[in-house]
C-alpha cells in the first residue's frame, strides 16, 4: 500500500493532527508543540535552518563516499506526509570523516559534537571528539547550522546498527533510494532509533509511519524492540 492510499483509509485517526498544504497532508500544527523544547536549546547552541533533502543532495554532489538521510526526513520520504523539521540528519561512515571535510571545507565550518561538547575541526584537531558522534555544519559563527551529520559505524565496509552491533548488513539492504535520487534509511530502522523518545516529532513519526510498514518490516521492528527490552542489544 502506498502512503496516499493509507492516508485516505486512515483519515479519521489522524485528521485532528493534519492540515492540507498544496493538496498534501501536513503535520505542522501538531508539531509546533515541540517548538518550546527547541527555543531553550537554540539559546545555547544557536539556531538550525536545515537544508532540504534536495538542497543537501546538491551540496553533496561530487562526494564519492556513501551518505544517506535518517530521522524525520526519512520518515517524511516514506509516508509522503510533510511536517516541520528542526534539523536534517544525514549519515556517513565514520571512516569517511576526512573525505566529508575535504568536500565542505573551507566554505563551511565543521564542528565535532559529542553530546553537547563541541570542538572545531582544524589542522590541530582533524578527528572527531569520539568515533560515533556527530558533525554539525554551518558557514561561519554568525550563521545557522544547516546539517547534523551522524557518524555511523561499519564492519568491513558494511553498515552496522549503532544501537545493536550484531546487526550488520550491506548499505543497500538498510536504505532505499527515492525518486529524487536521495538515499534514505529504511523506516523500520528509523523507528527503532526513535523508540522510547517522548518528543512530539518522534511520537508523530511512529503514529504515521508504523501503519505503513509491511508485515516483514513490522516483524523485524517488533523483534528488535523485544531484543532491546530483554537486554540483548549492545551499542556499537
Amino acid at each position: 500500500m502506498n502512503s496516499h492510499a493509507w492516508f485516505a483509509g486512515n483519515l479519521a485517526a489522524v485528521a485532528s493532527h493534519l492540515s492540507l498544504v498544496d493538496g498534501r497532508p501536513y503535520a505542522g500544527e501538531t508539531l509546533r508543540m515541540a517548538e518550546g523544547e527547541d527555543k531553550a536549546w537554540q539559546r545555547i547552541y544557536g539556531p538550525f535552518e536545515p537544508l532540504t533533502p534536495m538542497e543537501l543532495r546538491d551540496l553533496m554532489r561530487g562526494f564519492e563516499r556513501p551518505w544517506w538521510i535518517v530521522g524525520g526526513y526519512a520518515m517524511e520520504a516514506f509516508t509522503g506526509i510533510e511536517r516541520e523539521h528542526e534539523d536534517i540528519d544525514m549519515c556517513i561512515f565514520v571512516e569517511d570523516v576526512q573525505a566529508f571535510r575535504a568536500h565542505l571545507e573551507p566554505r563551511y565550518h565543521l564542528w565535532s559534537n559529542d553530546g553537547g561538547t563541541f570542538r572545531f575541526f582544524d589542522d590541530k584537531h582533524p578527528e572527531p571528539l569520539a568515533p560515533l558522534t556527530q558533525i554539525w555544519v554551518r558557514e561561519h559563527a554568525g550563521a545557522p547550522w544547516i546539517i547534523d551529520c551522524i557518524l555511523n559505524p561499519s564492519v568491513d565496509g558494511a553498515w552496522q546498527n549503532k544501537r545493536d552491533r550484531d546487526h550488520v548488513a550491506p548499505l543497500d539492504e538498510v536504505t532505499w533510494v527515492a525518486n529524487d535520487g536521495i538515499r534514505y534509511l529504511h523506516p523500520e530502522i528509523a523507528l527503532f532509533f526513535k523508540a522510547g523518545s517522548d518528543r512530539a516529532t518522534q511520537q508523530w513519526d511512529w503514529e504515521v509511519a508504523y501503519p505503513l510498514l509491511s508485515e516483514r518490516q513490522r516483524a523485524w521492528l517488533e523483534r528488535e524492540l523485544e531484543r532491546r527490552r530483554a537486554g540483548l542489544t549492545q551499542h556499537a
